[in-house]
């Protein structure tokens, strides 16, 4: 079918004709409109997912296991039980039978971390999993009943060394279904005979989710019915993984999710909300259980540590004649996230001769999951720290190196890019940077004791576009419109830029348009994830607004000046349609409806398949600049400067999106200086489950990053736009290590970058 897709006329492609937003304009799209939901934030009226207020509501607390492997012989729960205001405590001598988790990507709504029965049997699976919930009257008398409880286990040997794992063997990763693994010619061959080569080996450590709102839910059950307040990412996802769960249907879970305090791939399914629905069953209350700082450690996945080898060979004009891009990376067996870090170098360089390969082991731990530009955060660190050692063995500068070795299609694929000006974001980031003035030389620019060198890097994230997106469109009489789409609001400005985009489709402003979201009442199946919302939306809105249109034309009847054109030859404006090349041939909405002798119209449609995605290589890109200041006596680093210019298609809305970018850019100073999970290797047991040890940057850390961008629409996307979410994560912590060698002369290729590093 790939083949095929590949092969097919780009007219047969969702995306094969431009958008028509690209060049009919409204006004709407690139305005820096601010959040429209920041004056319910700021004044507390925004009700988050442990705000709910129920009636005969009790609250829980979760006791956790401390071995990484056994079986519970013992569970003491008798003092738990007799404490104050304590409701009941469930395990799984009590709790409901309940089947396992659908783990994510086992059936289209499968939204499951991973796919382990949950409190259903006395087997201890990792340090860290759920033994027992209790429920209290108060927050507080739950917390301290469930420190009381106690257990006593037979305790199994464990795998939970990384290095133990991959000496008794590897095996080959898959991601969505793929083998990670890309091969052409004999690059090992390749490189041997480079005039110049490289071959370092880079290693990133675990790190964990830490939204600011913690993980939390508030559940209720209506007889057989489950209604559920939770912080997530997918909403119709987890309607209908619970009812699988639960053995009910898919119409009798109601999870609605309008505001979310921050996901980033971590505010999914995990634990947490089936136990709660579990002991609102067991109870007959409603229930609201939110995990504290150590609990999101506990029970939610993050990322797994990877080792890496980059190999670059290339001739003596800097063109690359090998480029290898192997290594290892851990995950459990319960779910089907190994971290894909060869996925950024697929597509980033032309290379006569590749390796790409990701080995997995393994381990008795929490399930990893997807978590920051999963692949590309850290597989940019080693492949952008390996382009920047071969620049400097050719004595060439590493942006030229670069561009030099830009490809006109996408290496692996062969097919061709649906836009790429990365070259532009470089040449227009280099000039504002400053990076002319850039002594090549390392440690040989100094200001008092303070070192100081400049870096540089490529940022890059796919385009992705996943299936089951729907849309329903309400039009009014009075030329009002409502789009219900069940997407999700995460603090990026969904509903704001959604709603310029509507406002814009139809020609109305922005104050007749309704965006309803986070409720899985209604209609699509659609992941706030992969950087691909917007486009997942977008898709909707076009069909149903299409579907919309023909509806319309229908009802102005042959009266109207609509009369005989086609949905392809309308646009709107002011409230109506018009003739897409003649503007004096228009009907207002009011008028149709009126004429029809309707109220309104309502149209819900679902877009093609995403079958882009395999006609076009299409990816965001970035030009990464950063200026580090490093302590000649402590080793102390601090980041001085940092800019970022951008190839991300059509930029929405100017100020969300620079948010967006600033934000992405500050997981990567995080990534690149301090976040490192401290993970024991002989219990299993996360060391550090606390912001007070797990290091994430502050105000203080951070210096005023500057963003720009190309805005050259993709004429193969919805509104020409590519996601910009994650791209600013990737890139960043490369861009810091070279800026690092550039003021020390020290090669760090081991993150975090810490002070001890450099002494």
């Amino acid at each position: 079918m790939a083949k095929a897709v590949a092969l097919a006329p780009d007219r047969w492609m969702p995306g094969g004709e431009p958008d028509p937003l690209i060049r009919h304009q409204n006004g709407h799209i690139g305005k820096p409109l601010s959040r429209i939901d920041g004056p319910l934030k700021v004044t507390g009226q925004a009700r988050f997912a442990a705000e709910f207020p129920m009636e005969g509501m009790v609250y829980a607390a979760v006791a956790y296991s401390t071995i990484a492997r056994g079986t519970i012989t013992h569970l003491a729960t008798n003092e738990a039980e007799a404490a104050p205001g304590v409701v009941s405590v469930m395990t799984h001598e009590n709790a409901p039978r309940l089947k396992p988790p659908p783990v994510f990507m086992s059936a289209s709504k499968a939204a499951g971390g991973d796919n382990l029965p949950i409190m259903q049997d006395a087997r201890v699976r990792w340090n860290g999993e759920p033994i027992a919930v209790v429920l209290a009257e108060t927050q507080e008398q739950a917390e301290y009943a469930a420190s009381l409880v106690t257990a006593t286990y037979d305790e199994e040997e464990a795998l939970v060394s990384f290095a133990e794992a991959v000496a008794k063997g590897t095996a080959q990763s898959l991601f969505m279904g793929q083998p990670l693994h890309n091969e052409k010619g004999d690059a090992e061959k390749a490189l041997a005979s480079a005039a110049t080569s490289i071959d370092s080996t880079y290693t990133t450590p675990r790190h964990n989710h830490n939204a600011i709102e913690l993980h939390g839910v508030t559940v209720a059950w209506d007889g057989e019915t489950l209604r559920i307040h939770d912080a997530s990412q997918l909403v119709a996802h987890t309607a209908w993984s619970l009812a699988q769960m639960f053995g009910i249907s898919e119409e009798q879970v109601l999870v609605t999710s309008p505001f979310v305090g921050g996901g980033f791939g971590g505010k999914c399914l995990w634990q947490h909300q089936v136990l709660a629905a579990a002991a609102a069953k067991l109870v007959g209350r409603p229930v609201r259980l939110v995990l504290s700082r150590e609990g999101v450690y506990r029970v939610v996945g993050g990322r797994s540590l990877t080792e890496q080898r980059v190999a670059l060979g290339a001739d003596g004009d800097g063109r690359l004649r090998a480029l290898i891009h192997t290594g290892t990376t851990a995950k459990t067996s319960g779910n089907v996230m190994p971290e894909p870090f060869i996925l950024p170098t697929r597509s980033a360089y032309a290379a006569e001769n590749y390796l790409l390969d990701v080995q997995s082991v393994e381990l008795d731990m929490l399930a990893n999951t997807f978590m920051r530009a999963p692949g590309e955060s850290v597989g940019t660190f080693a492949l952008e720290c390996a382009i920047d050692e071969l620049a400097e063995k050719l004595g060439v500068d590493p942006i030229a190196l670069r561009i030099l070795n830009e490809p006109e299609t996408d290496p692996t694929s062969g097919l061709p890019f649906s836009a790429r000006h990365i070259d532009v974001a470089w040449r227009h980031g280099a000039e504002k940077f400053g990076w002319q003035h850039r002594d090549s030389l390392p440690r040989n620019q100094q200001d008092g004791e303070w070192l100081v060198g400049l870096g540089c890097a490529t940022a890059t994230y796919p385009y992705y576009r996943m299936p089951g997106g729907a849309a329903r469109i309400t039009l009014t009489k009075n030329a009002e419109a409502t789009v219900d789409i069940a997407a999700h609001e995460m603090g990026m400005g969904t509903a704001t830029v959604q709603t310029q985009v509507i406002a814009e489709r139809l020609g109305l402003p922005l104050t007749a348009v309704t965006f309803n979201y986070g409720d899985s009442t209604l209609p699509g199946v659609v992941l706030a994830g992969g950087s691909q919302q917007t486009a997942a939306i977008g898709a909707s809105v076009i069909t149903a607004h299409r579907a919309l249109v023909a509806e319309l034309i229908k009802l102005a009847g042959n009266d109207s000046p609509l009369a005989g054109l086609t949905p392809d030859e309308i646009a709107s404006r002011d409230g109506g349609l018009c003739k897409r090349d003649d503007d004096e041939r228009f009907e207002s909405y009011a008028s149709i409806l009126a004429r029809a002798q309707r109220d309104q119209v309502s149209i819900e449609a679902t877009p093609p398949m995403p079958l882009e995605t395999m006609h076009w290589s299409m990816h965001s890109h970035g030009a990464m600049f950063c200026e580090v200041r490093v302590n000649s006596i402590t080793g102390e680093i601090r980041v001085s400067r940092f800019l970022a210019s951008f190839d991300c298609g059509r930029i929405l809305n100017a100020k969300t999106a620079a948010s967006q970018f600033r934000g992405g850019i500050i997981m990567g100073l995080g990534l690149a200086l301090m976040e490192e999970t401290q993970f024991d290797e002989r219990k299993g047991r996360v060391m550090n489950p606390s912001l007070a040890e797990y290091h994430v940057p502050v105000h203080m850390d951070v210096p005023e990053i500057e963003v720009m961008w190309t805005d050259i629409p993709d004429p193969h996307t919805p509104m020409g736009a590519r996601g910009v979410g994650e791209i600013g994560i990737t890139g960043t912590a490369a861009a810091v290590a070279n800026a690092v060698y550039n003021a020390t002369g020290r090669r760090v290729r081991d993150l975090p970058i810490t002070l001890d590093k450099l002494i």
